[in-house]
């Protein structure tokens, strides 16, 4: 292992348990937006250590304060990227909630965990989407249901899109990309397979540094709208902003 990785893996630890820290002594007594300011400056700081710049597309949407944000999956980075910009309240898959001290993170910094196939828990956690985006908040989550690799995109499950339509709130699709220093997709962020968190972790930070392209795309309404329609109008603008072969469609 190179000295720089170690030092950077050190620096990460330090700055995982800083962030426990906060959550468990400060967070209880903090407003959103206090909360939200903390989870911006920490997700910055986590993505300088990885080696990460997060930079919008040319030519972004001003991105809603009450919205549900849908974007592609790329890497466990995308949350953090996304967080760094604009602090959201992801729903994410329930296996994220076992990475070690990261899903302990995520959960703390309003992160909803779901089961796969567990209807109970869709329905539960589809009311508390609603309710939020009701309460003008800004929720986001991932409609693959799962990471791909960079250069394509997985059908959108379209359950989820109901709690948009329900809360009369609109979507706005995020396009993630990961670019290396040369251009191109970056060789170290795929995270996919059989590859688990500490192996993404270390070729993350034994590899070149990571340009994390958010491009923010104009928001969709929902009045009237069907769930699988938005969700098929939604994948295809993401694709088409990434420029990806869309798989399974």
């Amino acid at each position: 292992m190179k000295p720089s990785t170690l030092f950077r893996i050190v620096r990460m630890l330090l700055h995982v348990f800083k962030g426990m820290a906060i959550c468990a002594t400060m967070f209880p007594f903090l407003g959103e937006a206090q909360r939200n300011g903390h989870i911006r400056r920490w997700s910055r700081k986590l993505l300088q250590i990885c080696k990460v710049t997060v930079e919008l597309a040319p030519g972004s949407a001003p991105a809603l304060a009450h919205a549900m944000v849908v974007a592609n999956h790329v890497s466990w980075l995308d949350i953090f990227v996304v967080h760094s910009l604009y602090p959201s309240h992801f729903v994410a898959k329930a296996e994220i909630r076992s990475w070690p001290l990261a899903g302990w993170l995520a959960e703390k910094a309003g992160t909803v965990f779901i089961a796969r196939g567990n209807r109970r828990d869709l329905r539960h956690i589809f009311k508390g989407l609603v309710t939020s985006l009701e309460n003008g908040e800004r929720v986001a989550f991932f409609p693959e249901g799962t990471t791909a690799a960079q250069g394509s995109l997985l059908p959108f499950h379209a359950n989820l899109f109901e709690a948009a339509i329900d809360a009369k709130a609109p979507v706005q699709p995020f396009a993630l990309s990961y670019q290396a220093p040369g251009g191109g997709p970056h060789p170290s962020v795929d995270f996919i397979g059989d590859t688990s968190f500490a192996q993404s972790i270390m070729w993350i930070l034994n590899g070149p540094p990571v340009k994390a392209q958010l491009a923010i795309l104009p928001p969709l309404a929902t009045a009237g709208a069907h769930r699988r329609e938005l969700a098929e109008t939604t994948h295809q603008a993401i694709a088409a902003a990434l420029g990806v072969t869309v798989v399974g469609v």
